[in-house]
């Protein structure tokens, strides 16, 4: 593998903000001051990691409700996102969209979408302009195991294959679509062969291992860019709290979650492996740890203290002209 320290260093700095800034809007949404449905990505940050690190600025990519750690490995500025989940002045959004709506189309991020299934025709689009335009960029979508089973998800895998659309779908399969067990709702069982139906070369790879997820995700996003068409990625994930904030978890069973924390998390294991190799130093990572600590506390204050959104705005942003 060809990452350098100092990209090793980017990809541990990126996880352990998704992780940190999920960890913390799970304490402060518990105190009412957060708007809105809140759905944390804790636990998936390698596939959004690894992905977004084999991407670049003509890249563009589609997000889900879950979608903090998709914006935050494709580069959006936290402070922003968070006066954005606060519903505050100089978020993303202005503070209008939330966190189901999150976006920044200077980043390439299309957009976290309240609609299940909702990303992958977008993505056919970025896709299609990149083929005319010849940018050499490619367009991913994120979605997971319930947006797997909407129509929408078919369609569009559908049209990049028919088109040659240089795309790459992201199937984060963490288990469950809402409560719903993905072992037993998607029909046929192997996604790998659904995504083959439509001619869309596709992989497997356990999700919470950084490093086979990087490279595996490097091998389709080239095969994308090179001109071969569209490619399907399968990342197995588990994710650390609910469907939404306020879900009760009474489908999990018993440990499964404390399981997946003590074995299964993609931190825990880069930290290991990068530190028994010598690739990089445990203080290094430590000094990580607290710089983005004192990061999203600065960004939690300047959210809180920010001014809601004035009601003039309430009339921008509704339509776009060309």
């Amino acid at each position: 593998m060809d990452l350098s320290r100092e990209q090793l260093l980017d990809a541990y700095r990126y996880m352990r903000l998704i992780r940190e800034f999920e960890e913390r809007i799970h304490a402060e949404f518990a105190t009412g001051e957060i708007p809105g449905f809140v759905h944390l990505y804790a636990g998936e940050e390698a596939s959004a990691v690894a992905v977004c690190m084999n991407l670049g600025e003509p890249d563009y990519i589609a997000s889900t409700h879950r979608g903090h750690g998709h914006c935050i490995a494709k580069g959006c500025e936290v402070r922003a996102m968070m006066k954005e989940l606060y519903g505050r002045r100089g978020g993303l959004c202005g503070g209008k969209g939330g966190s189901m709506h999150i976006a920044d189309m200077s980043k390439g991020m299309m957009g976290a979408n309240g609609i299940v299934g909702g990303g992958p025709p977008l993505i056919c689009g970025a896709a299609l302009s990149a083929k005319i335009l010849n940018t050499g960029g490619v367009a991913v979508t994120f979605f997971g195991d319930g947006g797997f089973n909407q129509g929408t998800t078919l369609e569009a895998m559908n049209l990049a294959s028919a088109w040659k659309l240089p795309a790459v779908f992201v199937l984060e399969d963490n288990g469950y679509a809402e409560s719903t067990a993905s072992s037993w709702s998607i029909g046929g069982g192997d996604p790998i062969k659904r995504a083959a139906g439509f001619g869309l070369v596709g992989r497997a790879v356990e999700g919470h291992d950084f490093f086979a997820t990087y490279q595996t995700a490097r091998e389709l996003i080239d095969y994308a860019r090179a001109g071969n068409g569209p490619s399907f990625l399968h990342v197995k994930c588990t994710r650390f709290y609910g469907h939404f904030e306020g879900d009760a978890c009474t489908y999990r069973g018993p440990g499964e979650v404390a399981t997946a924390r003590s074995e299964r998390d993609c931190l825990k294991l880069f930290r290991d492996r990068v530190t028994t190799t010598g690739l990089l130093q445990l203080p290094q990572l430590d000094d990580i740890d607290s710089e983005v600590a004192a990061l999203i506390n600065s960004a939690v204050t300047e959210a809180k203290e920010a001014p809601p959104p004035e009601s003039v705005a309430l009339m921008t942003d509704v339509y776009s002209s060309y």
